[in-house]
Order: structure tokens, then sequence, then C-alpha cells
């Protein structure tokens, strides 16, 4: 069905285009991401550019694209050069073993059929790092005020990033963070579908939040069911996360309107040496009711059990109640939250 759809747009002019995504890693390996879509051709007039840059603030714009399933791609960074096919929906995720390479920002080249290339970020950290930030988006940073259901569709397709609101006091808590852990990994580890990567990383900068490698799912069917798991998408994130920074303890944010804090527990309980603290955003009630349908908080798993000597948690309705609370306990001068019974 797909190669069919493809070898229309094909014929209508759509060409192989890589769009790129933020990858990590350290300073001897890498993690590249990236996904191999067909697009329309470029406008080729002054007005034609400008309308499609006005289009692009429309979250439908970024669904304006059909994926390759198994391109074939040619992955090089700094001498190192790997060749992989793309998954069934487009997408490349592939880790590249390099040497001497410098913290900061590099550029890997992702080469598509036809000799084409493009450039994708990775921010490169330090292997003797040990402090990291990992951050859930939505109803953490931002603010979605919507039914869960309906988060993913308006966002995409109706509303521009202008339209969405930042969560008070949480930028503000991640800059104090990173001024006093410099050069630390932050990763955003999300249920959000891969196509509004853009869209988010416009809105993370624009509201002053750190730039970071997303961690995203993919939107449709899968080879179990009609509907990705999000709950299983932050536990192997978490897992990798952990293998790929084997020096760091991570501070994990998120929220109690779906399934952070007992994903973070369980990963505490699992990995007690990989995380330094939990800090959790508590909804009201209204965004409890539309978060998942009722006003009290979710409960945890059964088999999870929270413990502050695993790892110290923290909770607070913004980012700047929530700092403090936190710079306590990473300082060792200030007593874990509760958390509270559903």
């Amino acid at each position: 069905m797909m190669r069919r759809v493809n070898a229309r747009l094909e014929d209508a002019h759509w060409r192989p285009s890589v769009i790129p995504f933020i990858g990590y890693g350290t300073t001897d390996h890498v993690r590249v991401l990236a996904r191999i879509v067909l697009r329309p051709a470029e406008p080729q007039t002054h007005l034609g550019m400008a309308a499609d840059s006005f289009l692009s603030q429309r979250g439908w714009r970024n669904f304006v694209a059909a994926p390759v399933p198994r391109a074939e791609v040619t992955v090089k960074l700094k001498g190192s050069s790997v060749e992989v096919r793309a998954d069934r929906g487009g997408y490349v995720d592939v880790r590249l073993r390099t040497e001497g390479l410098q913290p900061g920002l590099h550029q890997a080249e992702v080469v598509i059929s036809g000799g084409r290339t493009k450039q994708v970020p990775i921010q490169v950290f330090s292997a003797e790092e040990t402090f990291g930030l990992v951050s859930d988006l939505d109803d953490t940073v931002i603010s979605t005020s919507l039914p869960r259901l309906f988060i993913a569709a308006w966002n995409s397709f109706v509303v521009t990033e202008e339209g969405r609101r930042a969560v008070p006091g949480m930028a503000r808590m991640y800059q104090q963070l990173l001024s006093e852990h410099p050069g630390a990994p932050v990763i955003y580890v999300s249920t959000g579908s891969w196509n509004t990567h853009a869209f988010l990383s416009r809105f993370l900068h624009r509201h002053g939040f750190p730039e970071g490698a997303m961690l995203l799912t993919d939107w449709g069917p899968t080879n179990t069911g009609w509907f990705r798991s999000g709950p299983d998408h932050k536990r192997q994130s978490l897992r990798e996360l952990a293998r790929d920074f084997p020096k760091v303890k991570w501070v994990l944010v998120g929220d109690d309107g779906q399934h952070d804090p007992g994903l973070y527990a369980e990963f505490a309980e699992l990995q007690p040496d990989r995380v330094r603290a939990i800090a959790i955003r508590e909804l009201s009630m209204t965004e409890q009711v539309l978060a998942h349908g009722s006003t009290t908080v979710l409960a945890d798993d059964d088999h999870v059990t929270w413990s502050p000597d695993k790892a110290p948690e923290v909770r607070a309705p913004d980012g700047d109640a929530l700092w403090p609370k936190l710079k306590a306990v990473l300082d060792g001068s200030g007593e874990p939250d509760s958390p509270p019974t559903p």
C-alpha cells in the first residue's frame, strides 16, 4: 500500500528528504535520530516560500509528508560510517562508535538516494558527566488544558506554537539546575508524536527551556495493537539513557496526571544508583480531569512501592514551588515529600 502511495507521490514530484532530530551521546559513542520521508518540491518563488513559512507554523503542516519505509541510508560522523535501513515508518535510529569527539554540538551526515546529504545535530557530553535531567513535556513544561485524547490532534493540526502556554517556573528551574551543572545532558521523553519535533523545539526555545534531545513516539498501529504504549515507551527510553550514560544520575521531572510518578519510582527501584531525585508537578483538579477523567491522582501500579530511600521525591504545582524543594534534597538539606494517597 505505502509503495503505491509513494509511487504516485514521486510522479507528482515529491522527493526523498531527511527530517533531522537532535541526537545525543558521549565522547566515544553517539545516537543519531532522523526520518526519511517524501515531501513536495520546495517552492520556487518568494511568494511560495513566504506561504510555506507561514503554513509551517501550523501543526498540521508537519504531517504533510509520507514515510519511506526501509529506506537505505549512510550515516557518517568524524570518520565513522555505517549503512542502515530505516524502519517501516522511515525512522533512522542508529548508534555510532566515535573517537576523539569533544563535548559540544556536532553534525552527523545522513546520505540518502541520489547522494543527497542532510546534516543532523548531535549533542555530545563528557563521558565523565555524572548529572543529567530527564523531563516529560505535556503537562510538565507545556500546559495543555485539553482532554488527553485530544491533545495530540489539537496541538498537531490546529494550534500554532504561540497558542501554547508554558508551565510557570519550569524553564527557570531547569536554567538554575544547569547553572549549577553546566554541560549536563537534558533529554525530553514524551509520548508526543515525532511529527511535532520541530514544533516543540521552537516552543521550548521561545520559552527559555534548555535545548535537548527529544525521545518521542510514532503515531499509528504497531505489531501488537492499534496504539503505542506510552508507559512502555518511557520505560524503554529510561533504560536506553541508563545504558548510554553509564555514569549519570538523573533528576527525573514529570507530572501526576498520567504515569510519571509510578514509572520513575519503578526505574529508581530497578536502578537506584541511576536516580538522583524525582520532581513531580501536581496538576489541579481540572487538569486531572482533562488528563484522565478523574479529579484524583492516578494510583501507581501495585508492584511499585515508593520509598524516599530509593530516590527523594518532591511535589509542587509549578516550577517556582518545585525548585526550592528540589534544591534542598539535592543539597542534602531537605526532606522528600510523601506521595499523596490515591
